[in-house]
């Protein structure tokens, strides 16, 4: 039994998306003591910016007339695909910044679909369960004053369960920047409801991965 474990905070030390991917870790882990995790941090050791392009143009040409570059791009892009393929379970933890999805995800996203097990035409990540944590600063539901402003959310759960198939499960925390902006003090009881809830779904959504996966093994 494996576990991929990818992480994009930029703040490792003081990651809520970290704590909160710890517990559906931990969750996976007690099931499966014997388990491989397998960890990529995108923040700390990121996907090089121009890797694919080099993947993508690379594809275009023989292989013996590619450049070091795009061989290396290549490369990568399937050790990439391997990770997801090669694990029985998929854990996320990826922040909102500055409204929109971590650069560094992104970069990453786009050179593992370069390969062909995962790209437009691949299924080998289909049905495969995961579960996506994510953290925001703010609180963009539905009614509040910046409602539709996080833009990192839909596109991860686009590509995640739309475009690889995976089975997936979401935990969000909001207000993760009250007790660290003072302009968000009197929301402080919200944001600590908030923090429970996303707590506990971490808990329930990494148990029934686990179970999921039990049950499919």
């Amino acid at each position: 039994m494996s576990l991929f474990r990818l992480d994009a905070s930029i703040l490792p030390a003081t990651s809520v998306s970290h704590a909160l991917a710890d517990i559906v870790e931990a969750e996976w882990t007690t099931a499966h003591p014997d388990s491989v995790v397998t960890r990529r941090d995108v923040a700390r050791d990121p996907v090089p910016a121009t890797a694919w392009a080099d993947a993508v143009t690379g594809g275009f040409v023989d292989e013996t007339q590619r450049s070091e570059s795009q061989v290396a791009a290549r490369a990568l892009a399937t050790s990439l695909a391997d990770e997801l393929v090669s694990a029985e379970a998929l854990l996320f933890a990826v922040p909102l910044y500055n409204y929109g999805v971590s650069q560094h995800v992104k970069t990453w996203f786009d050179l593992a679909y370069t390969d062909s097990r995962i790209d437009p035409t691949g299924t080998a990540l289909q049905g495969k369960p995961a579960t996506l944590v994510t953290v925001l600063g703010g609180n963009y539901a539905p009614g509040t004053p910046k409602e539709g402003w996080d833009h990192s959310t839909a596109w991860l759960r686009r590509v995640l369960e739309d475009v690889w198939g995976l089975d997936l499960r979401v935990v969000q925390r909001p207000f993760t920047l009250v007790g660290v902006n003072p302009a968000l003090d009197a929301f402080a009881d919200v944001a600590r409801e908030l923090k429970e809830s996303a707590e506990d779904a971490a808990r329930t959504h990494g148990r029934a991965v686990t179970a999921s996966r039990g049950s499919a093994a």
